[in-house]
C-alpha cells in the first residue's frame, strides 16, 4: 500500500512539473518570440486580461527564431514569428496562423535629407555597393548600416524582399527592434529597418519606390516591404483550454480594432 501511495504522489508531482515546464498551467498563457510583435501582442494580451482577470498572460521578447524553437521544445504555448515558417520547421510539426501584416520601414535619422529610395538602390546600399550618402542625395558621409541578428524575422523579411539574403554589410547586428530604433536615432549617418508598428518620432521612415510605409499602403499591398505576423503552434498537440481561448480571441472580430490601433493590419 505504501509503495502504491508513494508512486501515486510521485506521478502527480511529475505531471505538475511537466505542465509547468511547458507553460500550460490552466490559467496561464505563455507567448514567446518576435520583438517586432511586442506592441500588438502586448495590446492583445492586455485586452484579453481585461475580460479574463483570472488568467495570467506573459510575453517573452526573444526573437522569431527563439519563439519558434520554444514552441517546438514545449516551453511556451504560442510562438510569435515575424516571418513565414520554413518548410523544415513545418516538417517538424509546427503550424502557422497569420495574425496580421506589418510594413518593414526603412529608417534614418531625422536630420538625413534623403526621403525616398528604390528597392534597387536599397540593395546597393545594404550590400555596400553604395557607401556614401552623397551618392543618393545625402550629405558627404559614410553610410552606417544597422541590421538585426540572423534569427530575426524582420531581417529575414527585409533581406528576402530586397534580394540581399546573407550579403548585407552591416556595421552592427542588434537583437531587438528597439535597439535598432535607438541606434539610428543617435547616428545621423545610420540606416536600418524596423517594424512600422514600432516607429517613434526620433527616426524618419523613408518611402520606397515612391510609396510611404502606412497602414493603408500595407493593406492595399502598394508598399513593397511588408511581412506577416504569425502565431506558431504545434500541429499535433492541442493548446490548453486557456491558450486556445486567447488564440481564438486574437483572431476574432472583437480583436480587429485592438490590432488596428497598434499600426498593423489584421489578416482576417
Amino acid at each position: 500500500m505504501k509503495a502504491k501511495r508513494f508512486f501515486s504522489i510521485f506521478l502527480s508531482l511529475v505531471m505538475i512539473l511537466a505542465f509547468s515546464a511547458c507553460g500550460k498551467v490552466d490559467n496561464t498563457v505563455v507567448t514567446d518570440g518576435s520583438t517586432s510583435m511586442e506592441k500588438v501582442i502586448g495590446a492583445l494580451g492586455e485586452s484579453f486580461k481585461n475580460e479574463n482577470s483570472d488568467i495570467s498572460f506573459t510575453y517573452n521578447p526573444t526573437g522569431s527564431g527563439a519563439g519558434i524553437k520554444a514552441v517546438a521544445e514545449g516551453t511556451c504555448d504560442i510562438g510569435l514569428s515575424s516571418r513565414y515558417l520554413k518548410d523544415e520547421e513545418k516538417a517538424k510539426g509546427l503550424s502557422e496562423t497569420i495574425l496580421a501584416f506589418d510594413g518593414i520601414a526603412i529608417i534614418v535619422n531625422p536630420e538625413n535629407p534623403v526621403s525616398d529610395l528604390s528597392l534597387e538602390t536599397l540593395a546597393k546600399v545594404f550590400t555596400g555597393e553604395i557607401k556614401n550618402w552623397s551618392e543618393i542625395g545625402g550629405a558627404d558621409a559614410e553610410i552606417v548600416l544597422i541590421g538585426r541578428e540572423a534569427a530575426s524575422g524582420t531581417r529575414d523579411g527585409f533581406e528576402s524582399i530586397v534580394g540581399v539574403e546573407g550579403i548585407c554589410q552591416y556595421r552592427n547586428e542588434l537583437t531587438s527592434t528597439g535597439d535598432v530604433v535607438t541606434t539610428i536615432a543617435g547616428n545621423p549617418n545610420a540606416i536600418g529597418y524596423a517594424s512600422l508598428a514600432s516607429l517613434k518620432d526620433n527616426v524618419k521612415a523613408l518611402s520606397v519606390n515612391g510609396v510611404s510605409p502606412l497602414e493603408e499602403t500595407v493593406k492595399d499591398g502598394s508598399y513593397a516591404i511588408q511581412r506577416p505576423f504569425v502565431l506558431v503552434t504545434l500541429t499535433e498537440t492541442p493548446l490548453s483550454k486557456t491558450a486556445q481561448k486567447f488564440f481564438d480571441y486574437a483572431l476574432s472580430e472583437e480583436a480587429r480594432e485592438v490590432i488596428y490601433a497598434t499600426g498593423v493590419v489584421p489578416a482576417n
